[in-house]
């Protein structure tokens, strides 16, 4: 009897221990925002049944599987806003954050860095990341993206790297709202923590 008991004591204990390194890295909103993602299912998300084949929810964190189907939309659209997201790529992925429906806060394994406004026009400013402060392919980032008027600031694992910049997707002018997009590119994507503020 008391080894049986030893035995369910180690093996939850075990259990418990696994529960928790794969819930390593997974946050709570910060105070006044909400989680565009839940952790376990696409809920909140457009075409969640349909994109259910090609987007996994694996211990609380967003996998792309990189074998079809498309952007991960959110259903509700947004104006003013922060946002908050861990995402991480392999060597030499490509994805982006669209906002407002609009491409794009770069993602990507790229000698330019990431964070930048990459559809403004060439030589705007925000289009080119300040600095460089993405973290190894294979590790996890953070953005921190503002989103004010037409204006936008976005911070990569606690570094600027766009500074109030217009966004001008294609050179054009923002719309006013729009969803959010976790954009594909057909490589394997992962993000986690994705949660935001409407301002």
């Amino acid at each position: 009897m008391l080894r049986s008991r030893i035995a369910v004591t180690v093996s939850l204990g075990l259990l418990a221990l696994v529960c928790a390194w794969a819930q390593e890295g997974i946050k709570q909103p910060p105070p006044g925002f909400t989680a565009l993602f839940n952790g376990k299912d696409l809920s909140g998300w457009r075409d969640a049944d349909k994109q259910s084949q090609f987007w996994k929810v694996e211990n609380g964190v967003l996998h792309y599987v990189g074998k079809g189907g498309g952007n991960l939309v959110t259903e509700k659209n947004y104006r003013d806003f922060e946002l908050y997201v861990d995402w991480k790529i392999e060597k030499g992925g490509d994805s982006g954050i669209y906002l407002r429906g609009q491409p794009q806060v770069q993602i990507w394994d790229n000698k330019e860095g990431s964070g930048g406004l990459w559809n403004n026009p060439a030589g705007s400013p925000g289009k080119v990341p300040l600095v460089v402060a993405d973290n190894p392919p294979g590790q996890w980032n953070t953005f921190h993206i503002i989103m004010k008027g037409d204006r936008v600031t976005v911070y990569l694992n606690g570094k600027k790297v766009v500074d109030n910049a217009v966004f001008q997707p294609g050179g054009k002018p923002v719309k006013s709202e729009g969803p959010i997009h976790l954009q594909i590119h057909g490589s394997p994507l992962w993000f986690r923590n994705i949660f935001i503020k409407e301002l």
